[in-house]
């Protein structure tokens, strides 16, 4: 059954359904970032960086109408600022989701993608009726790791070589979230200042198992 795509939106922050022509400005937007998008940038075995969005974006909207994705575009003041994507929508006995995400440099620090995180998990958790949201981030990644840490995803653990990122296989911590955990929203405990303190903490364990 098709994805649903609805329009959310918090203060400044929106996220809406991609559209075939956002192809252009996500282009534009990748090439100006690409410095700062690069070395977190999903890439696959022996094959070349593809920059033919119309291309992924009709992947994308085909996912949807599977009832397998959310492609979301990210907009600070209605100006298009990056991309967030549900993908692996299953329901039955799992009912969980994978959740990833970038945005243009000039917005880090406003907000923009803890905002557009919470909305769409809200959105899965409470609309979908999915039981379970993850987020897998590279080590790395601190930037993204403030974001799972600002809104409270609790860390799983460590998986070894996970995902091809930037011309090799990468280990990424994973992190979750459960209906049970955020009844009254992810959005609204974060704004509360209700987010329980370590819980996205990585153990020296896993750190010491990447060599640091």
């Amino acid at each position: 059954m098709a994805a649903i795509i609805p329009t959310l939106t918090e203060g400044r922050v929106s996220i809406r359904g991609i559209k075939p022509r956002d192809a252009k400005k996500l282009e534009e937007e990748l090439m100006r970032n690409r410095s700062w998008l690069r070395q977190w940038e999903a890439t696959a075995p022996q094959s070349f960086v593809s920059f033919d969005t119309k291309a992924g974006i009709k992947n994308l909207l085909a996912h949807a109408r599977a009832g397998s994705g959310l492609p979301f575009a990210i907009e600070y003041d209605g100006e298009l600022v990056g991309q967030l994507n549900v993908s692996g929508i299953v329901y039955g006995s799992l009912s969980s989701a994978q959740l990833g995400y970038w945005v243009a440099e000039r917005v880090a620090g406003k907000g923009v993608t803890p905002t557009a995180v919470a909305l769409a998990t809200d959105y899965c958790l409470q609309n979908l009726g999915l039981h379970r949201m993850e987020i897998c981030i590279r080590p790395e990644n601190a930037a993204s790791l403030r974001i799972v840490e600002k809104l409270g995803f609790r860390y799983e653990g460590l998986r070894r070589r996970y995902i091809h990122i930037n011309g090799d296989w990468r280990d990424h911590f994973s992190y979750a979230l459960t209906q049970e955990e955020v009844p009254a929203g992810v959005l609204n405990r974060w704004q509360l200042g209700l987010v329980p303190a370590d819980v996205s903490m990585v153990p020296a364990a896993d750190f010491d198992a990447l060599g640091r």
